[in-house]
């Protein structure tokens, strides 16, 4: 069976073990039933997730153009704490700025590779700690913005990465500690304010990812200088699809790139 389509990020089912979904046009394909099978994947072209256009993909799955033009790329993405969108300010589109920023925010705790402190809207739970490759998860913090959210992960990130160590993720290695634990330590560097929206009594959440085998050593596969792959899926977790030989491919920062799939 083979399919051509522009990669999107992969969708996620939070069950036991988490489902994923690779969207490939008029076809959505069901990763987990993947795994155990040898899968040919092919680069064939560039198609900007913005314009559409054929052009070199630079970041997040848009072309050099869109990336600097788009709202979906502003820095306050990335950075949550440049958000402005409550002053009633914009960035690039402020009515798309509002409906993204002034909503609930989460701000939490997560072990992946090690702790690590994130943010993401309410509404992302659980698919950013998927995402991340988190095993588990724990909310320490709930605003009714995204400015807010992003001075508290500032703040925190002082005491703990606000980063994943991919590679430690992919081969199971990282750090396992105490999340609730962490949260009552931090609790009092958590900005003024900020401090009326902690949450005191939130239990972890608890992650299962579909892997028969973790790779031991790590190699990335990059489609623009290895356009032709074939291997056999051993399982997903995060965005990455791993393989029996060691190799990852990251669904996500793939997003942009027309590619065939064999299986």
């Amino acid at each position: 069976m083979k399919y051509i389509a522009v990669l999107r990020k992969m969708q996620t089912e939070l069950t036991n073990p988490i489902q994923y979904y690779l969207n490939m046009g008029s076809d959505f394909i069901n990763v987990n039933q993947l795994i155990g099978k040898e899968i040919e994947i092919s680069f064939e072209h560039f198609q900007c997730i913005g314009c559409g256009k054929d052009k070199k993909i630079f970041r997040q799955g848009y072309c050099y153009d869109c990336f600097y033009k788009l709202p979906q790329a502003g820095d306050w993405i990335m950075r949550p704490e440049l958000s402005k969108a409550h002053l009633g300010i914009a960035d690039r589109d402020l009515e798309y700025e509002k409906e993204m920023q002034l909503k609930p925010h989460v701000v939490y705790l997560a072990n992946s590779s090690n702790v690590k402190v994130g943010v993401t809207r309410k509404s992302q739970i659980p698919t950013r700690w998927i995402d991340q490759g988190a095993h588990e998860a724990l909310e320490i913090l709930e605003v009714p913005n995204r400015y807010l959210a992003g001075i508290a992960e500032v703040a925190l990130k002082e005491f703990v990465a606000d980063k994943t160590n991919w590679r430690k993720m992919l081969t199971n290695t990282g750090e396992d500690t105490d999340l609730s634990k962490w949260r009552d330590k931090l609790q009092k560097h958590l900005p003024k304010e900020t401090q009326a929206y902690f949450l005191e009594n939130n239990k972890e959440t608890h992650l299962e990812f579909p892997v028969q085998q973790y790779p031991t050593k790590i190699k990335s596969l990059n489609l623009e200088k290895t356009p032709y792959f074939k291997g056999k899926l051993t399982g997903v977790k995060g965005q990455y699809l791993l393989f029996e030989n060691g190799t990852v491919f990251n669904v996500r920062n793939n997003e942009g790139y027309v590619v065939s799939l064999s299986i």
